[in-house]
């Protein structure tokens, strides 16, 4: 029995898993929205609600705790100067999790893990983004 165990195992042993997920956050504080399956988003939503807040608070420690679950310096520094200062006066509930529909291969539901201001902070594309620059330049 399982009873008050927490966590989705995803069929597959310790390692795997710890990678998959960490594989998914960074991802995630990377690209600032990833599409993935719902009891994946689920779990990583999780963990990159936890590595913000220790972003939050910005210390050594946090710092280590960050790095030791995300593995890339870059994508870790990136968490401590950009991302965690948009939510510093936030006492959590940082990502949204947005249910999409069924993937067509196994109708897996599917689901897309964003930040709740994903909006504001997305770069445009195409004819928005060359009508941007050429503001910027006047």
């Amino acid at each position: 029995m399982r009873h008050k165990v927490d966590g989705r195992l995803f069929g597959r042993p310790a390692n795997q898993r710890k990678a998959l997920l960490r594989g998914i956050v960074t991802a995630l504080f990377e690209n600032q929205r990833i599409e993935t399956t719902v009891a994946k988003a689920k779990e990583a939503k999780r963990i990159a609600e936890r590595m913000i807040t220790f972003g939050i608070k910005g210390d050594l420690h946090s710092k280590r705790q960050v790095l030791s679950y995300v593995t890339a310096k870059d994508i870790a520094f990136k968490l401590f100067t950009e991302i965690a200062p948009r939510f510093t006066g936030r006492n959590g509930g940082y990502l949204r999790l947005v249910q999409t529909g069924q993937r067509l291969k196994d109708s897996a539901p599917m689901a897309i893990l964003e930040f709740i201001d994903y909006e504001a902070v997305k770069k445009p594309k195409g004819k928005a983004a060359k009508a941007e620059k050429t503001e910027k330049k006047d």
